[in-house]
């Protein structure tokens, strides 16, 4: 219950601020868009967020805005089954197709955030036959057919750079792409669970849930925020935690982990390279 009523005290103060602030007040709106964000939930009693970076992915998944809405809708528009497991439901598009399943929204959130910083040479991942499927190329011009049951590349489309041609290239990587060429592109994790890295368990079906924020104590203790997306292709959103009223999760990487929707072998944690 504490958790829940944490959640919404959250949601109640973004929406007042919002109501009472002015177009004409910057500070107030600065600080609705702030307090609808990733890193705005608070941590539990004794623990501080780990600095990161300026520029690092963990630092753009902890600004990742949070959707108002908390209920979690398909791709076809129809609310989730299943309304149990988000804490909180990220402001990403989930597009109109069933494709932005798990490995998916993981591949989606990287992509984005090397987007977003011009970083297009390190937006490269891999079909499930092992195919590369970069977007540099992808600008200019290559695309990807089925020959028989591997994925050929041609150069066979005029060179491109808007935001629509990155959307085409990852529903095309989320068409051929899965959580086993995730899982084999990604490195071991390592000692402490770090933003950005996932809990992975390749397969078909497999699942994948990223990490978006960390906190730590004074004794080096860690928790942290997870997130994911699930079949079918849904809104991507911050998960609860089945083991406790916070969506804070105290696991560490030798420890099985078990969320809502899907329980993690130990061992299970993977970082990008």
């Amino acid at each position: 219950m504490a958790g829940e009523y944490q959640r919404i005290c959250f949601y109640a103060f973004s929406f007042f601020l919002h109501l009472f602030s002015k177009p004409s007040s910057m500070f107030l709106t600065a600080l609705y868009i702030i307090s609808l964000s990733t890193g705005a939930i608070a941590t539990p009693q004794g623990y501080q967020r780990i600095p990161q970076p300026v520029g690092s992915f963990g630092e753009w998944l902890r600004k990742t805005t949070l959707k108002q809405d908390n209920t979690v809708y398909l791709y076809n528009g129809r609310p989730k089954s299943n309304q149990s497991a988000q804490y909180a439901v990220l402001d990403i598009p989930v597009g109109k197709r069933d494709l932005q399943q798990c490995a998916d929204a993981v591949m989606r959130l990287y992509a984005e955030y090397r987007f977003a910083n011009g970083q297009y040479n390190r937006i490269v991942f891999h079909a499930t036959d092992g195919t590369k499927m970069d977007y540099e190329g992808w600008r200019k011009g290559d695309r990807f057919v089925l020959s028989g049951s591997r994925l050929v590349r041609k150069r066979s489309a005029r060179p491109c750079d808007t935001r629509a041609c990155f959307e085409q290239y990852l529903q095309t990587v989320f068409s051929y792409a899965g959580t086993l060429s995730l899982q084999r592109e990604l490195a071991p994790g390592g000692n402490a669970v770090n933003p950005g890295d996932v809990f992975i368990q390749g397969g078909s079906p497999g699942h994948v849930v990223i990490v978006m924020d960390v906190a730590q104590n004074n004794k080096g203790e860690r928790v942290f925020l997870l997130a994911q997306s699930y079949m079918p292709a849904q809104d991507i959103h911050i998960l609860k935690n089945p083991a406790s009223s916070s969506p804070w999760y105290h696991n560490t990487p030798q420890q099985a982990l078990q969320t809502p929707e899907w329980d993690f072998p130990a061992g299970s944690l993977r970082s990008f390279k």
